[in-house]
């Protein structure tokens, strides 16, 4: 199960409303405890395709993200980003470009504005497509 808490959540949300009309990105940072993971830092990328069907993070951007992960003794748990008009499922092109099998996709549907849905995923070698149970904490 992936832990993530309201206020990291709401953070997501207005990244991902503030790229509109384009996708918007990101990646996490936590803790792992057995099957059990914990967001404990989110970092908000830019998307340097500036679309609304794909996105590209900014290299130097991550780069920053992951050391920052480092020092604070946090690994990257995944990455996140938006489909502006489409449901919270991976693409084809996202399954392809899914490299990490030990990492979470999370992706934030915001076709219904008034009510967006995130989902996370694990994507394995052969590009099967497994849900992750979110639970939103206080």
């Amino acid at each position: 199960m992936l832990f993530l808490t309201k206020n990291d959540y709401d953070k997501i949300l207005k990244h991902c409303e503030a790229g509109l009309p384009d996708e918007a990105c990101g990646l996490i940072g936590g803790t792992k405890d057995g099957n059990d993971k914990y967001i404990k830092k989110v970092y908000l990328l830019t998307n340097i395709d500036h679309s609304n069907e794909h996105f590209s993070m900014d290299p130097k951007e991550q780069f920053q993200a992951v050391k920052d992960m480092r020092q604070n003794g946090l690994e990257l748990l995944g990455n996140f980003h938006s489909h502006p008009e489409s449901p919270s499922r991976p693409s084809e092109e996202d399954k392809k470009l899914a490299y990490d099998s030990k990492v979470n996709y999370l992706i934030l549907s915001l076709m219904d504005r008034e009510n967006p849905v995130l989902k996370a995923f694990i994507i394995d070698e052969e590009k099967n497509v497994t849900i992750e149970e979110i639970k939103i904490t206080e």
